[in-house]
């Protein structure tokens, strides 16, 4: 695939936008900051998802909270809660108690910031960030055990490295909790690292396609390798993919760069082991129009874009196995709902055009969760648009080759200490590339026996797009 990156591009908002709902690692449970209709105030609340309908407990607790607490709900069914006290942060696990709400306090850190990392995948551990002047402290809030003592916590808020430089996102790597991906500004580059928790915190580099280029990690399925991630090395910022323990370059999409729309992936389908071309990812599309929903496959080159729900909880959703994609949603009506997209909606299964009408045309049915005396919310609207959603936008968005091609950059391997890092080369101006700008995903960072086997996935596909007439 050949693409073309033009200097006028407008480069798209890469701020991190946290999601409404933060759902447990297993989905079995998630948790928000709800209002209260009269007083509009903030508490926890806690959404059961596992279940044929979902349903949400409140967490109140002495007092309202502030809006900028944090929530991280466990597969044990508490949810872990960080608030701002001071200089200093306290952290607390709440569990529902009958009518009451029970609060298990873990203890506090003192730093100017601290943010939750996402789930562990074992579930009920809980890590935390607190970036300072010059380095960044990686906390374990909750180690996951029970005090044998009832109403204490079995032990406090543990260091478990500190790294230099500032580091954000948070991604995990294994299933096990033991390889942690952050993004490390360093001497004003950001590069993706990876921290083993099982080393005491050794870190090893993950991403980088060039010296001076922002390269950052936002999302992995471990099962088969999927990587999404963000680079400017093109001289803006674009969304590309790769598969970890591959040396094949990643690549950047055309697909997934909209002119005048950010694009922020949310989840990823589990379960595709040795397929990471299959995997599909769910898009959080943001523009002026409006916030919409985004389908890709690096398999099929191509965004899907669909309404979202009428009162989604945007950038909060999960995949399951199947296919099926599950998205949250609050209406006035329905105030705790998912919405599901079965796997033909977002799978791409395509029927004939009824007489009269011309083009492909995709079959959606969705099915949504909700109280059951709550009347059926809107669905999927495909054919008019919704009121709010950009006449632009349509059903896909397809790729045109571009007439020239961008240089390539080629992939060197160099062993320092025994590790493996990978850095990239500048071929000469003749040569040529099928991706717009490659860029390598790092093999296994640790050369240790004692580490687990990287993940290697079959080789991706390489057959070139064929054209297709601009619709």
């Amino acid at each position: 695939m050949t693409a073309c990156v033009t200097e006028d591009a407008a480069a798209p908002d890469t701020r991190q936008r946290p999601a409404a709902l933060t759902i447990a690692a297993d989905g079995s449970y998630a948790a928000r900051l709800a209002r209260h209709e009269s007083t509009g105030s903030w508490f926890p609340e806690r959404w059961t998802l596992a279940g044929p309908e979902p349903y949400a407990v409140p967490l109140p607790g002495n007092q309202p909270e502030e809006a900028d607490s944090e929530l991280l709900p466990l597969t044990d069914g508490r949810v872990l809660i960080r608030r701002r006290s001071g200089d200093r942060f306290a952290l607390a696990l709440l569990y529902p108690t009958g009518p009451g709400t029970g609060e298990l306090a873990l203890g506090a850190v003192s730093a100017p910031g601290l943010t939750l990392l996402p789930a562990s995948p074992c579930g009920t551990r809980a890590y935390a960030l607190a970036p300072g002047e010059r380095s960044t402290v990686l906390w374990l809030v909750h180690d996951g055990r029970d005090s044998p003592v009832p109403g204490l916590a079995h032990s406090g808020p543990a260091c478990v490295a500190e790294l230099p430089g500032r580091c954000t996102g948070g991604v995990w790597l294994d299933r096990t909790g033991r390889l942690l991906a952050l993004d490390q500004e360093l001497d004003g580059r950001t590069k993706t690292v990876v921290v083993d928790l099982e080393r005491g915190g050794e870190t090893s580099p993950l991403l980088q396609i060039t010296e001076r280029s922002n390269d950052r990690l936002l999302l992995a399925d471990p099962d088969s390798g999927l990587l999404v991630l963000r680079s400017d090395a093109a001289g803006h910022d674009r969304l590309g993919w790769g598969v970890l323990g591959s040396a094949l370059p990643v690549r950047f999409p055309e697909c997934l760069r909209l002119p005048d729309a950010a694009l922020q992936p949310f989840a990823v389908q589990p379960g595709q082991a040795l397929a990471p071309e299959s995997s599909a990812v769910a898009f959080r599309v943001d523009a002026a129009g409006g916030t919409w929903l985004g389908v890709w496959r690096p398999a099929e080159r191509r965004l899907r874009q669909l309404a979202a729900p009428r009162g989604w909880l945007a950038g909060a959703g999960l995949w399951a196995a199947d296919g099926e994609l599950r998205l949250p949603f609050v209406t006035p009506t329905a105030p705790c709902g998912l919405a599901r997209l079965p796997a033909r909606a977002t799978g791409l299964v395509e029927r004939e055009a009824p007489a009269g009408e011309s083009g492909p045309r995709t079959e959606i049915a969705v099915r949504h969760s909700r109280p059951s005396d709550a009347p059926l919310p809107d669905k999927f609207p495909e054919d008019p648009p919704p009121a709010n959603f950009p006449p632009r936008a349509a059903r896909w968005v397809r790729f045109s080759p571009a007439p020239s091609p961008t240089p390539p950059v080629a992939l060197r391997v160099d062993r320092a200490d025994g590790r493996p890092k990978v850095r990239c080369e500048a071929p000469p101006p003749t040569a040529s590339t099928p991706s717009t700008q490659p860029e390598p995903v790092t093999q296994e960072p640790y050369a240790a026996p004692a580490h687990p086997l990287p993940c290697r996935p079959v080789p991706l596909q390489q057959a070139p797009l064929a054209a297709r007439e601009a619709r």
